[in-house]
């Protein structure tokens, strides 16, 4: 018999619903109650909740009355917190009973690392079905990433495509210089100002990429464990990575299965020529797979599955 847990959303992507966690939770057995936090067992708050902007869509008068009302309510009922990003926020940025974040050796057993880029795999084979990849265009199989780039990326135009809603630095520079040795197309918002949200996009990305053996694909700052879908998504597509990450990326993916634009800044980019130029170079790259250890997420449902027994003891 199916178990049924009232669960409250503040602060994530409207299509939070259709996420791997909350498939993951059905995946246990629940049936998933969306329901406001006065009643919930469990309160899931994401990147975009702001405790200071939690009441702003009251008016001014009222905030005090409202705020006194919240407080009987928690005083007689506290549901269980969990916090989940997928944007680049420390673990704790919002004080929850547990977290679902980036962040790399985090001594907490309340805590659980779970990648953005995993979000967009397919996990069929252990069990888990029915997220979605819409803006590439499917879900990446594990087994494609743990087999080398291949030579197929060669053939295609040596030019380079970026997916972005914003120029903000680095990206402005990265494009600057790659655009002394190639051509880079631009997609997305910041290119297209018909394109209300990257996620309103009439394109999917993998199409795209069909035509394009380099991928420009920086992630948006720097911190250790911090990688998202952008490699993964340009190496799937048969395109070679042209990323921006920290050296720790070798946590999740093969360094040598990619280009890492970020240790080329120290010297203005002199490497840059070379590493994309360089035939012998670049075949070195297409005989690297990006992940050299098969990912799982039987942990992760691990780690849920506890969540879910302590929110409903």
């Amino acid at each position: 018999m199916r178990k049924t847990i009232r669960i409250a959303l503040s602060g994530v992507a409207e299509d939070y619903p259709q996420s791997l966690v909350p498939i993951i939770i059905r995946t246990l057995g629940y049936e998933i109650e969306w329901t406001h936090a006065g009643k919930a067992d469990l309160v899931i708050f994401g990147p975009f909740f702001h405790v200071g902007k939690a009441l702003r869509w009251a008016p001014k008068p009222l905030r005090p009355l409202i705020q006194s009302w919240m407080q009987r309510i928690h005083s007689t009922h506290r549901p269980l917190t969990l916090f989940q990003t997928a944007e680049n926020l420390r673990h704790n940025h919002i004080p929850c009973d547990y977290a679902l974040s980036f962040d790399l050796a985090v001594g907490n057993a309340r805590h659980h690392r779970h990648p953005y880029w995993m979000e967009m795999l397919d996990w069929s084979d252990e069990g888990v079905i029915g997220n979605t990849n819409t803006r590439f265009g499917c879900l990446l199989k594990p087994e494609r990433l743990l087999k080398p780039l291949g030579t197929a990326f060669l053939q295609k135009a040596r030019r380079a495509a970026i997916f972005a809603s914003h120029q903000r630095e680095p990206r402005a520079t990265l494009i600057r210089e790659l655009r002394k040795h190639m051509d880079v197309d631009g997609f997305g918002p910041v290119f297209d100002s018909s394109i209300q949200h990257h996620s309103s996009s009439t394109f999917a990305k993998r199409e795209v990429l069909k035509n394009y053996a380099f991928n420009l694909c920086p992630e948006n700052t720097l911190y250790p464990g911090y990688y998202t879908e952008k490699i993964v998504e340009a190496f799937y597509a048969d395109s070679l990575p042209l990323a921006w990450v920290d050296e720790c990326v070798c946590v999740d993916f093969n360094p040598n299965a990619m280009v890492n634009l970020a240790p080329m800044m120290k010297n203005q980019f002199r490497d840059l020529a070379e590493a994309i130029g360089n035939d012998a170079a670049l075949l070195q790259k297409a005989a690297e797979p990006l992940l050299l250890q098969r990912p799982s997420i039987e942990h992760l449902k691990a780690f849920m599955k506890n969540v879910l027994a302590d929110a409903l003891h």
